[in-house]
């Protein structure tokens, strides 16, 4: 089964569809196309250029700081464009309290971005090519028993929409690949923590969704025929997924904000829909 794309306005999800935050761990996407964040004339500067040095692929504030990097502009406009992040970082809050409610106040908001270039279709690396079909997984950040929720909206001015393609379903995709990926070394996984390569030690799920991400980018005859669908996401639209579960690959569209947050397994409402429990389930045993 492909990840469904769940439409949901202001009144709601449609007479029949699941609860949202069951849809969401089910592995759907959710998509919000009538939610305002409107922007100031002054601030429609930000989707008529890229405000970004360049020398990374998006702009972002983290913490409470909310510290700008990667941006460009005169002094004014960088304190507007972080103006801008910190709104959408509220905007997302208020998404997951209104449309979330079991998740309100258990999502630890992380990084908010703003995404004002094209997919990048330079000849990158196979790893860093994000138009492959991936599940997200962090080299350096392990994130353990927390699962990662990302907020998206499209907010090109020139009706461009933003270009994806999804995947099968997470346990499908999963017993193709984790017969091939190499073992976990709770030894080695000490010795990056040790040499600060990673933040934390990687625990036996942190490997498997690295092996994960990378097999699943190399496999070129996967990314060719693999079940997947195209979806495109219109210029005001907002859609929101779990995308360590959501095999997706972003094939197109410019000029998008993006607000990372992460959740406990435990405060899922089935926990055992988490990819942590589903690759246990596909091992036969916990994960170490």
């Amino acid at each position: 089964m492909i990840s469904p794309i769940v439409s949901v306005s202001r009144t709601g999800p449609a007479p029949g569809t699941p609860s949202l935050v069951d849809a969401l761990e089910n592995g759907a996407v959710l998509m919000f196309p009538d939610l305002d964040f409107p922007l100031s004339a002054f601030e429609q500067r930000f989707v008529e250029r890229p405000f970004a040095d360049g020398k990374a692929k998006n702009v972002n504030i983290r913490g409470a700081a909310a510290t700008l990097r990667g941006a460009a502009g005169t002094p004014e406009e960088q304190e507007a464009l972080r103006q801008v992040l910190i709104r959408y970082r509220a905007f997302a809050e208020a998404l997951i309290a209104e449309h979330l409610p079991a998740y309100a106040g258990k999502v630890t908001l992380a990084g908010t971005s703003y995404r004002p270039f094209d997919v990048d279709r330079r000849k990158l690396s196979w790893r860093r090519d994000d138009t492959r079909l991936h599940v997200d997984a962090f080299p350096s950040n392990p994130i353990g028993e927390k699962r990662i929720l990302r907020i998206f909206r499209n907010i090109n001015p020139n009706g461009q929409p933003r270009h994806w393609r999804v995947g099968e379903d997470f346990s499908a995709m999963a017993e193709k690949f984790l017969p091939r990926l190499p073992g976990y070394s709770p030894l080695s996984a000490r010795m990056l923590a040790l040499l600060k390569i990673t933040k934390a030690r990687r625990s036996e799920y942190d490997h498997l969704m690295l092996h994960l991400h990378d097999a699943l980018k190399q496999d070129m005859t996967y990314q060719e025929t693999a079940p997947q669908a195209d979806v495109h996401f219109a210029p005001e639209q907002t859609w929101v997924t779990f995308s360590d579960l959501v095999m997706h690959g972003a094939m197109g569209g410019r000029y998008m904000l993006e607000q990372t947050g992460y959740l406990a397994v435990a405060d899922q409402a089935r926990p055992e829909r988490s990819p942590q429990r589903l690759l246990a389930k596909a091992l036969g045993r916990p994960l170490r």
